[in-house]
């Protein structure tokens, strides 16, 4: 039933009533009036604490040298919804989903929140299984790609706490990130944001979510303020 998604991941497992309830969207548990321990909440729960503690580990073995506040900011990047659904649709996990016909129609098929919590609920799904040496092996390979972008450009992933320090340290107040228009489809909107600081626009930015968007405008009024060259 799941062969081509084993497959693609590179574990299997015989439990195949936990990789079902891992794919399935909440949603259906209210339209078929089920119980909710037959979605993906309490996996995705479960999920997200087996990606945290492997992704530590990873961070940990492979910089030695970082220290903890830096170790920290690598891995909520690595851990965040934008990736993690970029990695289920490169998986194809997005086909798999279960979804009421609702949230088929309305695109959730190809919504980044539902695929994010479907990769997780998945980690949850393995590790119940047993598979927990399949699991980091697993995680290792997804990321290595991703690891030397994020390390060679910390400074715009982390740009808005640069930008929060900075303004902080003029005059104690906090930059405005306003929303100033959403595009796109339901399933996959496209946010500009801008940052404001003292009533000027510093900088504006585009993402599949206000947190993306709110980065790249940070990174944006960095480079105007001289903070990023």
């Amino acid at each position: 039933m799941y062969k081509e998604l084993f497959d693609t991941i590179g574990i299997k497992t015989d439990k195949i009533d936990l990789i079902t309830t891992a794919l399935t969207h909440p949603s259906c548990t209210h339209e078929n009036n089920t119980l909710y321990t037959s979605d993906y909440e309490r996996l995705e729960f479960l999920g997200d604490a087996v990606l945290k503690m492997t992704v530590s580990l990873i961070l940990y073995e492979k910089y030695p040298d970082y220290n903890e506040g830096k170790l920290s900011k690598i891995r909520s990047f690595l851990v965040a919804d934008n990736l993690l659904s970029q990695l289920a649709f490169e998986l194809g996990i997005d086909k798999f989903l279960i979804l009421s016909k609702s949230e088929e129609k309305c695109g959730g098929r190809k919504r980044i929140s539902n695929n994010a919590c479907a990769f997780e609920a998945l980690l949850g799904a393995f590790y119940l299984a047993g598979k927990r040496e399949e699991i980091n092996t697993f995680l290792r390979k997804i990321y290595e790609p991703y690891l030397d972008d994020i390390i060679n450009n910390l400074d715009k992933f982390n740009a808005k706490e640069c930008l929060q320090e900075y303004t902080q340290s003029q005059d104690k107040t906090l930059p405005e990130y306003n929303t100033v228009k959403i595009s796109g489809p339901p399933h996959l909107p496209c946010f500009e944001v801008e940052v404001v600081y003292k009533n000027r626009v510093l900088g504006h930015g585009l993402g599949h979510s206000k947190k993306e968007a709110q980065q790249n405008a940070a990174y944006e009024a960095c480079k105007v303020l001289g903070l990023y060259t």
